[in-house]
């Protein structure tokens, strides 16, 4: 942070402030020895270097730049021969410094509190207001050290993107490294899945799910090519049948085989994934001063260690960590019952990371920029500060109140007479996946977003021609081979569209099957359309091309969402009724 930052050197130009320190050979930030200069966060080497320099000089901590005696500047902080710090430049077109004694502070200007809201970078807000000081780079350098990252093995994306809808797998893992986290039993374990949430972020920023999945749920671990520690490829054998916390720490797997398990339960490919364990909680809730949680009895749990009564409370540290890892009891005392509480605590910290309180405070911003890179280990797409800085800005643009916790659906193993893990609900578990890779809110959203919906579903409503005068050519644009040709003989002989011809493949793939045509084809479109079961925001309002035979038609194009001949393509408008919570509020686990 300049001077002018600190509200103490209105016209100065801050880099005539960074002057070369002889004794340690870095540049340093030099401000009028009359008032106290409140210390720059830098790498530790290097204040261990000006450290050493000041104890050799035998002088104490000064003021600005070094200690003042009798009126001289104590050697380490006096310039060098030739190196004079010059006079401090005026900016061009500043006015004139008043003469001593007149000078006044400049009035602050005030900040509205929707600014402040915009600054919010999802818990990284720190890493942008240091990288925007002055001779920051140091500090940044600094953080980046910090962050540790695996390898993503190719499970991921390879990246957010700023203008589609992100999907970040957090992954908390129980393994006991750190300072007390032995106490806990289970030291020597190399840690689990066991506490897993897919943050689903809309493509318009608009809203938000957080999917928890459950630690205990029967899936299918696919085979996992993995980095080891000394660089080579090992691809660790798949399993059926086991628990989904069982894709991480076991046999070998890292972070990037609980990536793959995501998407294979779910068909969502992450686009980056982050890990944190016993420490991120413990660290990242005293940064921020503690985060406030409620719970609807008295609770004093052996197992965990909490020990807290009814009502609201507020928790950071070692009775952070107690809260989240309680099980036994709330609810039934299982694994589904922890995950509210989970839930809960993420919705409180996040609410806190977005608060004035928090917003306002460097002190607050610093802890959290050194807590969060120490906390979490991130895939190798995701491995420096710019990178999460950037993650961070797009996940500030959500409001709480439609950033929305549920849970996978799921029911009790049938297999299992005594009822220890679970599998899918086959009802509403699909559902709920669908939602989310069609980029459905399970909240209410903008008005805007409303209209939109409705502008695009009005594309099925009107008249529809007889299948017999539909005309359309049809492309494979991703899905499997043959889907086009199987496609035209089911529409040919089953639906009665004779108008129609394989085209072949389409120039480019596609993530969604498309049907565009022209406005005088609207009723032959929504006629194919309620044939393939397509959405009307498939429907694409364009232009007809010609036919082999030189006549005007639709094109039809199979994208890697298609799932087969007659198999309904209609994607979801409204999220399933499942059990659920919003960020926004305050709910007291029991």
């Amino acid at each position: 942070m300049d001077a002018q930052g600190r509200g103490r050197a209105d016209d100065i130009d801050p880099a005539d402030q960074w002057v070369l320190n002889p004794s340690t050979g870095e540049y340093e930030l030099r401000l009028t020895p009359s008032v106290p200069q409140s210390s720059v966060p830098g790498p530790r080497r290097a204040a261990s270097r000006a450290g050493a320099a000041s104890r050799a000089a035998g002088t104490k901590a000064g003021g600005a730049g070094g200690a003042v005696r009798n009126g001289t500047v104590a050697p380490e902080t006096r310039p060098a021969p030739g190196r004079e710090v010059p006079p401090q430049r005026r900016r061009r077109g500043a006015p004139e410094e008043p003469p001593p004694g007149r000078r006044g502070r400049r009035p602050a200007k005030k900040k509205s509190k929707a600014k402040k809201a915009v600054l919010w970078t999802g818990g990284i807000m720190a890493f942008v207001v240091v990288a925007a000081a002055t001779g920051a780079y140091l500090y940044i350098e600094h953080l980046n050290s910090n962050i540790q990252s695996v390898s993503d093995d190719g499970a991921s994306t390879g990246g957010f993107s700023k203008d589609k809808a992100i999907n970040i797998l957090l992954i908390g893992t129980d393994k006991r490294t750190g300072a007390g986290n032995d106490k806990y039993g289970d030291s020597g374990s190399a840690g689990h899945a066991d506490t897993t949430i897919l943050l689903h972020v809309s493509k318009d920023r608009s809203n938000a799910t957080a999917l928890s999945i459950p630690r205990d749920l029967i899936v299918d671990i696919p085979d996992c090519p993995t980095t080891q520690e000394d660089g080579s490829q090992k691809v660790i054998p798949g399993e059926t049948g086991q628990r989904f916390n069982k894709s991480l720490g076991q046999e070998g797997r890292t972070p990037s085989c609980t990536a793959r398990t995501v998407t294979e339960l779910t068909g969502i490919k992450p686009d980056n994934f982050m890990v944190a364990d016993f420490n991120a909680v413990k660290t990242l809730t005293t940064a921020v001063g503690g985060v406030e949680v409620c719970l609807g009895k008295d609770i004093d749990d052996p197992d965990s260690h909490l020990n807290l009564t009814k009502g609201e409370h507020v928790i950071e540290g070692e009775q952070a960590l107690a809260f989240v890892r309680t099980r036994h009891s709330v609810g039934l005392g299982g694994d589904l019952s922890r995950i509210g509480l989970q839930q809960q605590f993420l919705s409180a910290l996040m609410r806190k990371l977005k608060s004035n309180d928090t917003l306002t405070s460097p002190t607050k911003m610093i802890k959290l920029a050194e807590a969060g890179t120490k906390a979490l280990t991130v895939d190798s797409q995701l491995d420096s500060i710019d990178k999460l800085k950037d993650l961070g800005l797009e996940l500030g643009k959500l409001n709480t109140k439609n950033l929305t916790f549920t849970t996978v659906p799921v029911i009790d193993n049938p297999a299992e007479k005594v009822k220890v893990t679970v599998v899918l609900n086959p009802t509403t578990a699909p559902q709920v996946f669908e939602a989310i890779q069609n980029d459905v809110s399970f909240t209410e959203v903008k008005q805007q977003k409303k209209k939109e919906a409705a502008a695009v579903a009005a594309r099925l409503k009107g008249t529809k021609s007889d299948a017999s005068e539909v005309r359309v050519r049809i492309l494979n644009g991703g899905a499997v081979a043959g889907s086009a040709s199987s496609t035209l003989t089911w529409l040919q002989t089953e639906e009665g569209v004779t108008k129609s011809e394989n085209a072949g493949n389409a120039p480019a793939t596609l993530a969604k099957t498309t049907l565009e045509y022209a406005p005088d084809q609207a009723d032959q479109a929504r006629r194919l359309a309620a044939i393939m079961g397509l959405s009307g925001s498939a429907m694409k309002p364009g232009k007809s091309v010609t036919n082999s035979q030189g006549l005007p038609t639709m094109t039809l194009t199979l994208g890697k969402d298609f799932k087969g001949a007659g198999v309904s393509l209609t994607a979801p408008t409204k999220a399933p009724d499942v059990e659920k919570s919003t960020a926004d509020k305050v709910e007291c686990a029991k």
